[in-house]
């Protein structure tokens, strides 16, 4: 029998008669054993690429994904399909986290999707050098690049994973990636220019318009949605802003004019977030006002308008974005209410976070400290560390793998630095069940844990001196093992909590100031381009040329004849005649309003009490970076020790400049 050919196994496992864009292009290099990239516009079935050739691969598909959403959407899909698939996350029980890695080792499993994270467990790496995996998926592969949107610090040792689990190959899936990008993304993973395929960015279907905000942008939204939204016939619509504020607010404002919006963001709990979701893409609930925080994974074909009613954060947010809308391919409309009022919020949110070099020096003398212990271990609490060295977690995070990268340190594994259980049985029963020297471990256990009503929480230290005195092995990972199965058995609820993540400290005689300067210059330039990225968008949205083809062009898309969806350009050539511009109606953005200038009786009125608790607490003043941080709102660690939110001042200049604020304040203190 000739072996099934990969169109027939996409119509007779996934139900389509022929390939999308460069789904083709993509599946046949994958076969043919290269590394490959898709560069795939929103909607143009980038997943497909790896779900169709894993079904011809002799070994497992392993899938990075950054989103659990992401990973529960595509596992529901392939499940729907009878394709063996699985994840491994941290939802799960320890007995389905252990069947998945069994079928995986079994070779019953077909994809296995995980976050970018779970490869810093040693324990996951190890089981995954037990498996022969035939590719390594990236989704969402622009994190890969520290030129590109949304960067990961820990994509960027998936070419070091590569090696270290012997992948012959890679796959690497975005819809976001300039030409520079694409080209880091490529180097990485050492790949050839001929097996990046591209779709083209530019949609047939979407009506791309930039309204100046006027000055009660509300009202100006509510006016254009509301002909959209008759009972019955609502157009589905997203309304993306930058705060949690103003997505309630504005959901409040429509309501009140009898259209059913409801705000999503991060400061919901979970189960509502999902439920407003779930009615959102069952069609009950029309209109979401949301934060960034919603639309990863979204595959709702009918979404009729994407409105920005604040600036994107970028460009390629931007996208994104406005990809989410006309998936069916009918036409849709991405309004951007724009205007530099909200500039001055998303540049700070980029200064804030950049650490101070202090900070930076205080990790690295931590780093330096351990590396004179015989074992060379470092153990590193993040959220501690993050309050000891005054870093947010995210930059934090970044740094420890730029020190990975420089071969300063090495994950080893992580473990959970405290547990609390409560019984389900009497201890004395809990003893009986066991014999000999295991009866007396478990006597010790029950002892050495005391109860405090309910829960008792484990005191390792405690246990093992317990254990020498009357010589039993009270081990950290004996204990651990014994309570886990104890709550196997039902016994007793275990919980644990603060992951503790062990490097070796591989340079313990590194030069500190040396390479602290070099980390802090990297943040600058990390800084500078993201400040660049802002500009860029502006720029697009007051071109005075064609903004869809602008778009696709700054994706590297000059083929508008080869479209994805739909019909290519306008014959006038460069001109889609469905943009602002191509209507006529290029804009000039309207300026955030004049601040007045910042006077000595400021600098009294709202530094003064931080710089006055700080004394109190720290010993010393305030340096211009953190006071200018407290007076733009922007947070630190070492804020809350100082319950600086409480003071006077904390956000009052939050419309400003940072580099204004830091500037004023750094004359002010050195005066």
């Amino acid at each position: 029998m000739p072996p099934i050919s990969p169109q027939q196994t996409l119509k007779d496992v996934f139900g389509f008669d022929d390939f999308r864009g460069g789904q083709q292009a993509v599946v046949e290099r994958v076969l043919d054993g290269h590394s490959t990239a898709a560069i795939f516009a929103t909607g143009a079935g980038k997943s497909l690429c790896y779900q169709l050739p894993a079904l011809h691969l002799p070994h497992l598909t392993l899938v990075v994904s950054p989103l659990l959403a992401l990973m529960q959407d595509q596992l529901a899909f392939l499940a729907r399909h009878g394709v063996a698939a699985a994840s491994i996350d941290s939802t799960q029980d320890r007995d389905t986290t252990r069947e998945v890695m069994e079928r995986a080792k079994s070779g019953e499993l077909k994809i296995l999707m995980v976050s970018v994270e779970r490869l810093k467990n040693e324990r996951f790496r190890h089981f995954l050098r037990q498996v022969q995996i035939s590719l390594l998926v990236v989704d969402e592969a622009h994190c890969l690049s520290e030129w590109g949107h949304n960067f990961r610090p820990d994509y960027l040792k998936l070419p070091d994973y590569q090696r270290d689990f012997a992948i012959p190959q890679v796959l690497l899936l975005t819809a976001t990636a300039t030409p520079t990008v694409i080209a880091d993304m490529g180097e990485k993973f050492a790949i050839a220019a001929d097996n990046v395929i591209t779709t083209g960015f530019y949609r047939s279907n979407l009506e791309l318009l930039v309204a100046p905000a006027m000055e009660d942008r509300q009202q100006q939204l509510i006016n254009w949605l509301k002909p959209q939204m008759q009972p019955g016939s609502e157009a589905p619509t997203i309304i993306y802003v930058t705060l949690q504020q103003t997505a309630e607010r504005v959901a409040k404002a429509l309501a009140v004019q009898g259209i059913a919006a409801q705000a999503y963001h991060a400061g919901l709990d979970s189960q509502q977030r999902d439920e407003i979701q779930r009615q959102f893409m069952g069609g009950e609930s029309p209109c979401i006002v949301a934060t960034i925080a919603f639309g990863m994974g979204i595959d709702k074909g009918d979404i009729r308008n994407v409105v920005h009613y604040d600036l994107p954060k970028s460009i390629e947010n931007y996208s994104q974005e406005i990809g989410r809308a006309g998936r069916d391919g009918l036409p849709s409309t991405c309004l951007t209410m724009a205007g530099r009022d909200g500039l001055r919020v998303l540049e700070n949110f980029v200064y804030g976070d950049t650490p101070e070099y202090a900070g930076i020096y205080r990790l690295l003398e931590e780093i330096a400290a351990a590396g004179q212990a015989p074992d060379r271990q470092w153990e590193v609490l993040l959220n501690t560390l993050s309050r000891d060295t005054n870093i947010r977690p995210l930059p934090l995070k970044t740094l420890l793998v730029r020190l990975e990268m420089h071969g300063i340190i090495a994950p080893r594994f992580a473990f959970l630095a405290e547990y609390r259980l409560r019984y389900h049985i009497e201890p004395s029963e809990l003893v009986n069940r066991f014999e000999g020297e295991r009866a007396a471990f478990v006597r010790l256990l029950v002892d050495n844990i005391p109860i405090a009503r309910t829960w008792g929480s484990v005191d390792f230290d405690r246990l093992h001196q317990a254990g020498l005195a009357q010589q039993v092995d009270t081990s950290r990972a004996r204990v651990i093992t014994a309570l886990e199965y104890f709550q196997d058995k039902g016994w007793l609820t275990l919980e644990g909590k603060r992951m503790t993540d062990v490097y070796e400290v591989c340079q313990p005689n590194f030069a500190i100031e040396t390479l602290a300067s070099q980390l802090y210059d990297d943040c600058l330039t990390r800084e500078r381009i993201e400040i660049e990225r802002l500009q860029a968008m502006l720029a697009l949205f007051e071109s005075e040329s064609c903004i869809t083809r602008r778009l696709a062009e700054h994706f590297g898309d000059r083929t508008f004849g080869n479209s994805t969806f739909g019909a290519p350009l306008d014959p006038v050539q460069g001109r889609c005649g469905h943009c602002s511009v191509c209507y006529g109606h290029p804009v000039r953005l309207p300026d955030a309003p004049p601040q007045p200038a910042l006077s000595e009786a400021d600098f009294q009125r709202y530094a003064t009490p931080l710089i006055e608790r700080h004394i109190e607490q720290v010993g010393q003043p305030p340096n211009a970076q953190r006071l200018a941080h407290f007076l733009c709102g922007l947070t630190m660690p070492i804020f809350t020790l100082l319950k600086a939110r409480s003071l006077n001042g904390f956000a009052v200049f939050e419309q400003r400049a940072y580099t204004e604020v830091r500037e004023w304040t750094m004359r002010h203190l050195a005066s």
